[in-house]
């Protein structure tokens, strides 16, 4: 076990000075872009007891740059377990990693989070579909854009990496064997399409 972080820098070499330099403590140009392009952030964010990651999702620039050190995001429809929300008001904290479909460099960001219902905040999120119940307002630390190794490593976007859905059970399946369901599991399809109708 490494039990310092003495320990573990000796197995390394030192950071690079550009990884080092990289990271900002506002959004510059870039950052807005990659926002603005990116359908998809994760959220990680902790209660510290526990840690969680939270995938969300929207069209293109869901998440709004306010200016050089706020973001908004906001919260769509799930499962209500409000984990990310929970820790949210818990901590204070958020990390958010960004990713542009096709592109294999990712966005971090972190910084001091807050949930807020301040309807001028809700109203710069409305949509045609909703206006969200909450909003997260990210008051940005740090922000650097991350190399494009992991994605490569992964071939994340390739076509030849895709799999057909059929690789795993149906998710009611998946989760009726979980919980202990009995039943028939409801199928894909029919997960896909009252899926559709809360999106």
């Amino acid at each position: 076990m490494i039990r310092s972080i003495e320990e573990l820098r000796a197995l390394y070499p030192p950071a690079k000075p550009r990884a080092l330099q990289k990271q900002l403590s506002h959004l510059d140009q870039h950052c807005r872009r990659f926002i603005a392009l990116s359908p998809f952030v994760v959220l990680a964010s902790g209660d510290g007891a526990q840690q969680d990651a939270s995938p969300r999702g929207g069209a293109p620039g869901f998440v709004k740059v306010v200016d050089d050190t706020t973001l908004l995001i906001p919260d769509s429809p799930g499962n209500n377990r409000l984990d990310s929300l929970s820790n949210i008001i818990a901590s204070g904290r958020l990390g958010l990693l960004f990713l542009i479909p096709g592109v294999d460099e990712s966005l971090r960001i972190n910084g001091a989070a807050e949930v807020s219902v301040d309807e001028a905040l809700l109203a710069q999120l409305t949509d045609e579909r909703r206006t969200p119940r909450v909003v997260i307002r990210v008051t940005v630390e740090e922000a650097y854009l991350h190399c494009a190794k992991a994605l490569m490593r992964s071939r994340l976007w390739a076509d030849d990496s895709r799999r057909e859905r059929a690789v795993l059970p149906s998710m009611g399946k998946m989760i009726q064997d979980q919980t202990g369901g009995s039943g028939e599991p409801e199928s894909q399809a029919a997960m896909l399409a009252r899926y559709r109708d809360e999106l």
